[in-house]
């Protein structure tokens, strides 16, 4: 299944870029990095340094492997990773 803005939420995270658009914590706004891990509440970005961003609190614009960057409220992404990946919708993970 490929990942596109509807089914980004479905997939691993770990590895793409991104970046915060949104956070309740105007620190946080703009940190941009690589996704290099990811909890039930939160995602590491890396860059220069790492950042831990809380899922609930945030917005993030996250390019896909395609080259295109969608948007997405990190409440969509609140859950244990391997759980998001393996029941939302008609996941193949299943």
């Amino acid at each position: 299944m490929a990942v596109t803005a509807e089914t980004v939420a479905r997939h691993e995270l770990v590895g793409l870029e991104a970046t915060v658009t949104r956070a309740t914590n105007p620190d946080l706004e703009g940190a941009t990095g690589t996704v290099v891990s990811e909890t039930t509440n939160t995602l590491v970005l890396e860059d220069d340094r790492e950042r831990t961003v809380p899922k609930d609190t945030a917005q993030f614009a996250v390019t896909l492997p395609t080259g295109a960057t969608v948007t997405v409220d990190g409440d969509r992404l609140v859950a244990r990773p391997a759980r998001r990946t393996e029941t939302r919708g008609d996941s193949t993970w299943r």
